[in-house]
């Protein structure tokens, strides 16, 4: 690792686990003569925003963030999940590494991330240890990427079908789940009924649903983290 001050941005809504991040760069401060890193933290989506649009109005530079998938929604609902937070950050700061972090270890959720975002680290919570946050953090910044053992083993797995789940897809979900009306989601995602139709049916045969009520569809679509 290059001997400099990083800018780092911890988003997580668990306090412990944001400490635990914190305390990794800590440890590598301690152990690597030359390198600080100066620590942002934030709870939510709107916060990190306010953050992101100070590092890029200032022309300033973020080397790294740790990024939760279970974020809430941004007071707006322009922003779903850490998932939207990753896209803005790749569109707003593109030099910035992100390590994404979640719970979430199943096929589709993880391949979406992969698709949408491309982090430089990948880890499923399950698998960190404090060896291996460090371990993350210094690869990511000198070498990328870093994948935590879930996340490999299931890149080693083909996904059970083409079809990818994409930021429209997760867009229908939500407004399904806070109550829009079906007649009313054309003017929401812009696509046609028809064609909203056709991606919801998809999602139910992804999810494996046979339900015709779209009340399991999004109660699997929280469950698995995509809204």
């Amino acid at each position: 690792m290059i001997a400099k001050k990083y800018n780092a941005l911890i988003i997580d809504d668990h306090p412990l686990i944001a400490e635990a991040y914190k305390s990794a760069f800590t440890f590598i401060e301690n152990q690597k003569d030359g390198v600080s890193f100066h620590i942002s933290m934030a709870n939510d989506c709107d916060t990190a925003c306010e953050i992101l649009k100070d590092y890029a109005k200032n022309n300033d530079h973020l080397d790294i963030v740790f990024l939760d998938m279970r974020l809430p929604a941004s007071k707006d609902g322009t922003i779903l999940s850490g998932e939207d937070l990753g896209i803005k950050i790749n569109a707003m700061l593109p030099e910035t590494r992100i390590i994404v972090s979640t719970t979430f270890n199943d096929n589709y959720r993880v391949h979406s991330i992969l698709k949408n975002i491309n982090p430089d680290g990948f880890l499923v919570k399950n698998d960190i240890t404090p060896p291996q946050l460090v371990q993350a953090i210094e690869e990511v910044l000198c070498d990328p990427p870093f994948y935590s053992k879930t996340v490999t083993k299931i890149m080693r797995n083909e996904v059970s079908s083409e079809y990818f789940i994409d930021d429209v897809d997760r867009k229908i979900m939500y407004q399904l789940s806070i109550g829009t009306m079906m007649k009313d989601l054309p003017d929401m995602v812009h696509l046609s009924l028809r064609a909203i139709e056709k991606r919801k049916r998809q999602l139910k045969k992804i999810f494996d649903i046979t339900s015709t009520d779209d009340r399991e569809l999004i109660h699997v679509a929280k469950d698995k983290g995509f809204i």
